[in-house]
């Protein structure tokens, strides 16, 4: 196994708890949901044959603590912290991000209000559905779900929540499909991810989903941007926006194995195909 080192680094209002291992040029590996760094724990290794992997848990999840337990959350700050690791750990050139669901988020507005500091970037199923024709009925499914949390808690408003990012006609049932059972490691997971859900579900969601990134910007940057989805994603919300902006741009859409959480399901054939997209 590659050797990690791990570490604290103080930034506005929180602290970072980010790990390093390999050696090379830098990939800045940033997770969605409540995943953390653990997230990348399955193919940081292979990565690291080839890159110095840093992974990190983002602000007010896992071991990164906020000095205000209540402070409300904005995508430019966690984007704030995400270039703070690169200034850390490749301060004299740029560097190769990954970011998957709401940490691609972060990594585009990264990618836009720092373009120099990102070599190339990957970024897995963004739902920015701000750039969605129905962007409407997407603003009223996160208000939906804020009332829900709000008046019911949580388990309600994630069931509302999961139900929005269906196909259209969907069943709200979970799907039983084989690629839903999950590997030992990320099952083992199960205990962080449901610590983190209440500030997920309370304040990343609202105000990453809320968020519009500059398409027009974006469409500058194409020659170092790779738009990704999940095979399985295909007609669900968190697919349909980078498939948008894809499309727009007149640049391919990169298809990973599984659906959202490809990483967890398929983590071998997720890092193969990362490996790829990133020696492109």
């Amino acid at each position: 196994m590659t050797t990690m080192t791990a570490g604290g680094l103080p930034v506005d209002g929180a602290t970072l708890h980010y790990q390093v291992r390999g050696q090379g040029p830098l990939l800045l590996l940033i997770p969605g949901g409540t995943g953390g760094a653990a997230a990348f724990d399955e193919i940081a290794d292979g990565l690291a044959a080839e890159y110095t992997v840093a992974t990190y848990d983002p602000r007010g999840l896992g071991r990164s603590t906020l000095d205000d337990p209540e402070a409300e959350q904005h995508v430019a700050e966690h984007a704030g912290d995400a270039l703070r690791l690169l200034d850390l750990l490749s301060p004299d050139r740029p560097a190769r991000v990954f970011g998957t669901s709401s940490g691609a988020i972060a990594a585009l507005h990264l990618l836009t209000a720092r373009p120099e500091r990102v070599a190339r970037l990957v970024a897995h199923e963004p739902p920015v559905v701000e750039v969605l024709p129905d962007a409407a009925e997407h603003r009223a499914l996160i208000a939906r779900v804020r009332e829900t949390f709000r008046t019911q808690g949580l388990m309600p408003a994630m069931a509302v929540f999961a139900a929005g990012l269906k196909k259209d006609g969907d069943a709200a049932e979970p799907k039983t499909e084989p690629e839903l059972r999950l590997p030992p490691q990320a099952a083992a997971r199960a205990e962080q991810t449901m610590a983190g859900l209440p500030y997920f579900v309370g304040r990343i969601v609202p105000s990453f989903m809320s968020y519009a990134p500059d398409v027009r910007r974006l469409g500058e940057l194409t020659d170092r941007l790779v738009l990704a989805c999940g095979e399985d994603s295909r007609g669900e919300l968190p697919y349909r926006p980078a498939a948008l902006l894809a499309e727009r741009f007149g640049t391919p859409l990169l298809h990973f194995p599984g659906g959202h959480t490809g990483l967890t399901t398929h983590p071998a054939e997720f890092g193969e195909r990362l490996a790829e997209a990133l020696r492109a």
